[in-house]
């Protein structure tokens, strides 16, 4: 067998050549990259070595770490063997993708991440249709606002075996949709309902269907069985203007069509009006093909991966949120916008500070109070006179000063400061390590009369991870501040803010770009201070080089 390709790929070696991994190694050599086999079953080997002539075989992982030629390696062996072998190849300073999960417990996974960061080190992880060419265009329609506003997201991913008894239907069919519908959001879920049943063994569930609530109020839901009478593999995508469905099971030309259905309102009641599908072209090419090609791509250019290891955890983190869930026949699981932190409920779980708190001590000021159906998370501190309003969830590891008003119906995540004098009202979602400077205004109606009320037209209002608001700044209700966005003192903000974006003046305008440690990034959009460099992507987007 020949193989030919138009550029000059590292060299990599795949361990684990079973199912899957058969595939990644026909991709891997058809990309002229295939270097060695390493496998523990000798006639596979064998086998390979007939098909390739010209790749090399091998039966230990060390002789695959001690090979100089090798820049990088594709782990496709069961996933509880992720871990060790994934460490050994990081710290033989090699570039790593593995297959999903990344691993099995959300600890490793960080030591994994933090390692191939310190060693300057690619590390992917394999979510195949985050590189299919119909959901890079599907994602490429949300992002333009061609579906609006999206509110709802389903998967099905049904078939009739193959039936695995190392992981149950959950581990081994959901991790892609998990990672599409992250994707398409944009935001981490809230809270997580997993139910399911086991049919062929007591302790492996054949059939689970997956809920995920997001703080911006989109919902999603995943339903996978090996137990089903025909194959589906189907995403649907339901925005306030279009609806998307991408069906991997239908021919090429009909992957992806977009319902330009709409709701419209007679008589104060809604009447659906319904329109023929739109055929969305989409160029043909094997999904596996440019995932591989993107890892190899990666390993050249220094570049993140579109799923690497942040993108693996955060399904990792998912999954195990679903398990959890699932074990409990279905109860409601609450995650804080990293997904990590434990949360308790308020006030009995949280002492009245005797003494100035630790800053892994939580308390609840005696002159604070906190509504019934308000959760908090452990070591968080809710000062003075402040006022936390039925149905609020605060994260752990919070600070929220003197009078203070949060909610009802608000989710902080975890880090967050929140100073003092400032409301954060219904309709307001603040991610992880926001900061709100003091007396900082969030509105939540557009055109508030004292004599109309108006709480039926709320517009939300979304602050993503590690923002910074200014004292004194005002937030007009229905706009997006980016992650790592800067809002200066005063400033008025009335559209989206992009990632790392610095704004000043009434209106807010872009003045700049800022890193993630706070500094303002020079020209060329490197920090002056941590060194950090950054760079637009394809969606001219920021994001770190």
């Amino acid at each position: 067998m020949s193989h030919f390709n138009s550029q000059t790929f590292p060299s990599v070696a795949v361990i684990g050549s079973g199912y899957w991994g058969k595939n990644l190694v026909r991709n891997h050599y058809a990309l002229g990259a295939l270097k060695l086999i390493c496998d523990k079953n000798e006639a596979i080997l064998a086998q390979f070595k007939e098909q390739y002539p010209d790749v090399e075989i091998c039966l230990a992982l060390n002789d695959v770490l001690a090979h100089k030629n090798i820049q990088g390696v594709v782990i496709a062996t069961p996933a509880e063997t992720h871990f060790d072998l994934a460490r050994e190849v990081l710290l033989s300073g090699k570039h790593l993708y593995v297959e999903k999960p990344l691993v099995l417990r959300e600890d490793e996974a960080e030591e994994l991440i933090q390692l191939a960061e310190d060693q300057k080190l690619t590390l992917m992880v394999g979510h195949l249709l985050q590189y299919h060419p119909v959901f890079i265009r599907l994602k490429e329609l949300a992002a333009q606002g061609d579906l609006g506003r999206i509110n709802y997201i389903y998967s099905h991913r049904l078939n009739l075996g193959k039936i695995r008894r190392e992981e149950n239907i959950l581990w081994s069919f959901a991790p892609h949709d998990i990672s599409m519908i992250l994707s398409l959001a944009g935001e981490s879920p809230e809270s997580v309902i997993a139910t399911g049943g086991n049919y062929l063994h007591q302790r492996i569930a054949d059939v689970t269907t997956t809920h995920l609530n997001f703080p911006s109020g989109m919902r999603a839901h995943i339903f996978v069985s090996w137990l089903h009478p025909f194959k589906t593999q189907q995403l649907v995508v339901v925005g306030d203007q279009k609806m998307a469905v991408f069906d991997d099971i239908r021919p090429w030309p009909e992957k992806l069509l977009l319902y330009p259905h709409e709701i419209r309102w007679q008589n104060n009641m809604p009447v659906p009006a319904k329109a023929e599908p739109e055929r969305i072209e989409v160029s043909q090419a094997e999904p596996l093909r440019l995932e591989c090609e993107h890892f190899l791509q990666c390993i050249g250019n220094g570049h993140r991966p579109v799923t690497d290891g942040h993108e693996g955890l955060l399904v990792l983190k998912v999954l195990n949120a679903s398990q959890q869930s699932l074990d409990q026949q279905g109860v409601k699981v609450w995650l804080q916008h990293d997904l990590n932190s434990p949360i308790v409920k308020a006030p009995p779980h949280l002492p009245k500070p005797s003494k100035t708190p630790t800053l892994s001590e939580g308390f609840i000021h005696e002159s604070a109070v906190t509504d019934d159906d308000v959760v908090i998370g452990r070591g968080s501190k809710i000062w003075h006179f402040s006022h936390i309003l039925a149905g609020s969830r605060i994260g752990s590891a919070c600070s929220i000063g003197q009078n203070v008003v949060i909610g009802p119906d608000v989710t902080v995540g975890n880090g967050c400061k929140i100073q003092n004098n400032v409301s954060v009202y219904k309709g307001v979602t603040l991610e992880d390590d926001v900061f709100c400077g003091p007396s900082m205004v969030f509105t939540n109606v557009f055109n508030p009369r004292a004599h109309i009320r108006r709480m039926d037209e709320i517009r939300k209002t979304l602050v993503k991870q590690g923002a910074s608001l200014g004292a004194n700044c005002t937030i007009v209700c229905g706009v997006t501040v980016g992650r790592y966005a800067f809002v200066a003192a005063g400033a008025v903000v009335t559209k989206d803010i992009p990632d790392y974006a610095l704004v000043m003046g009434n209106p807010a305008r872009l003045m700049g770009w800022i890193c993630r440690c706070g500094e303002r990034l020079t020209d060329s959009l490197e920090c002056p201070s941590c060194g950090n460099a950054y760079e637009f992507d394809s969606e001219d987007v920021l994001r770190p080089r």
